[in-house]
Formats: structure tokens, sequence, C-alpha cells
């Protein structure tokens, strides 16, 4: 397949390079000083809403306490975090960070630190924080708005409802994702989560990582996690069984756990109920494959499968995959 000049520019920035401490060329340049501007926020607005080329921001080490929306665009925006690393989110030097629930806002969306709703847009190795903690119930790291969107060696940090992954063709790849309840969440996305660090906090006696909200038979919604691995975040003492991969936020909910290693962490039914009085189950797509340790075994809910072969990115991101992800993470 012939790759996109998009696709070809990220590889080459990658490959060439295991750290990325100064900004490419043309980039708008994000720091405390001496730097185009000292927020975020004030770069994005920046950015041309109009023009079809690609647009670049590079952040600067440092914290960044700000709510950051990145409208639509209509060419694409990458947007580079400063970091000794590129291939690891533990080197991560930028952080964006905000503190908002729904109790103050009208939506999950307006409550998230990085409400992104540009297509083709590429995130590189930022930590990105909700911190209001368990009080604040919805409280989004992440809102994803837009096809084509890719997040890699980045860190989202919150409790309830972390990530939004909403609408068109999602990836998350080596990339940390933390929360307690339903933190993994949205209703039409197709999302590919590739080699992720995905950890769950103590709080909570019984909760779910994952709440796909697929609203009927024709949408076209799966959650697909590969390759990955589910344990307790660090620092945190988490009692066997206390989580499940996903409950329904809708009857037609459809996530797959693929050939990931999950601690004791995760309940031997694997999956559960939206709530007993309204349990959401009756169409159901949970799905399981070669996934390994603890958390893997037991008899799973009844409304639950193994299936006999793993789903490919192909089958969730569609045959033009390769010409908007960046492939350097997915190997």
């Amino acid at each position: 397949m012939v790759k996109s000049f998009l696709s070809s520019v990220l590889f080459a920035a990658t490959a060439l390079a295991a750290s990325r401490m100064t900004a490419p060329s043309g980039a708008i340049v994000v720091a405390k000083s001496g730097g185009d501007y000292s927020t975020i926020s004030d770069a994005v607005a920046a950015l041309s809403t109009t023009s079809t080329s690609t647009q670049t921001i590079f952040i600067e080490e440092g914290t960044y306490e700000e709510q950051v929306y990145i409208p639509e665009l209509a060419g694409k925006l990458i947007i580079y975090g400063q970091t000794e690393d590129t291939t690891s989110y533990s080197d991560n030097l930028v952080n964006l960070t905000h503190a908002i629930g729904l109790s103050s806002v009208s939506d999950d969306d307006e409550t998230g630190t990085l409400r992104n709703h540009s297509p083709g847009s590429s995130v590189y190795n930022l930590n990105i924080f909700n911190t209001i903690g368990q009080a604040g119930h919805q409280a989004l790291a992440v809102s994803a708005y837009g096809t084509e969107q890719g997040y890699y060696a980045c860190q989202l940090f919150g409790y309830q409802d972390t990530l939004l992954a909403q609408t068109g063709n999602q990836i998350y790849a080596q990339s940390l994702i933390q929360g307690a309840v339903d933190f993994i969440f949205g209703q039409h996305a197709r999302a590919w989560f590739h080699e992720c660090d995905i950890r769950v906090v103590e709080g909570p006696t019984s909760a779910s990582i994952t709440a796909n909200g697929r609203s009927s038979e024709t949408d076209t919604s799966f959650y697909v996690i590969h390759k990955s691995t589910v344990a307790a975040a660090e620092g945190n003492d988490v009692a066997s069984g206390t989580y499940y991969l996903g409950r329904p936020w809708s009857q037609y909910a459809r996530v797959l756990f693929q050939e990931t290693s999950m601690t004791d962490v995760i309940n031997s039914l694997g999956w559960t109920e939206w709530s007993t009085s309204e349990p959401n189950t009756e169409n159901v797509t949970f799905e399981e494959y070669g996934n390994t340790g603890a958390g893997s075994e037991g008899t799973r809910a009844s409304f639950a499968t193994k299936i006999s072969a793993p789903v490919s990115i192909t089958t969730i991101l569609g045959d033009d995959w390769e010409d908007w992800v960046d492939t350097t993470y997915v190997e």
C-alpha cells in the first residue's frame, strides 16, 4: 500500500530519533518562556481552521494547567510533547492538567482536559490529567471526537470516564490509560488499543474498565484492546476480582480483549451487567481471544464469548489504516 505523505513524515520523524527535544521546522512552539506561546490553548487558537496543510505544535517541558479545546480543522494536526524517548511514555516531559467534573458543565465532553474535535490529528508523548478525582464523578482526561485520530506514547489519568472515544476511527498505541469507573467509554468510535498499559486504581468495590454504548446493530462502534496489559496502578492496592473488563452502556455494546495479559484484579466473570434493573446484555458482543494471566481465568459471564481467531487492525480501522496511523508504534 502506498502511504500518504503524512504517514511517511511521521515514520521518518520517529524512526530517525529516539528523543524529540527540539521543535521540528515550522512548528508552533509552546514553552514556559521563550516560545511562540506560553499556553497550549493560545497555540491552538493560532492554528488556521481553513488551511489544508499539516500544522504542528511542539510543547516544551513543563506542567500546563489548562483545558485545551481543538476545533475541527481542514488539515491535519500534529502535537508533539518534548521527550527523551519518543517510543515510551515513561520519559514524557509535558503534563497537561485540569480539574473539572460533570457537575460544573452540561455534558461529559466539556469536562475533558484535552477536547480534540479535529479529524486527522496525532498526539505524541503527552501526560494528560483530570485531577478532580472520585468526588468529581464523570471527569475526562481526553474527549476524542473525530476520525483518524492517533495518540502515541501518551499517559491518560482520571478516575471516572478517563477517555471518551466517541466518533470515527481512532488508535491509542504504546500508551497508559488509568482510571476506575467506565474509564474507556463512548458510543460510535472504532478504536484500536495497541500494546497499551491499562491501569486500575483502588477505591471502588466493583467497577468496569470499558463502557461501550454502541447505539444499534448497524452502528459500527467496536473497541479492541490488543496485546495490552491490565493491572493495578503503581502504588495502588486493588483487591482480587474488583474489576470487570466491561459493562454495556447499551444493549449493543461491542468490546474485544485479545492477546492481553491481565492480573487477578479482573473478576473471574470477566464482564458484568450495566445494572441489576437494566442489564443491557440482550445483544452485546463481549469477546476474548488468547488472553493470559490470572485475570483471564475462570468461568466467564453467560453473555460473553471466547472467539477462535484474533480480529485484525484492518477489520477495525479499514484497509487504508496505514495511510494515517504512525506505523512505527504498531509493530
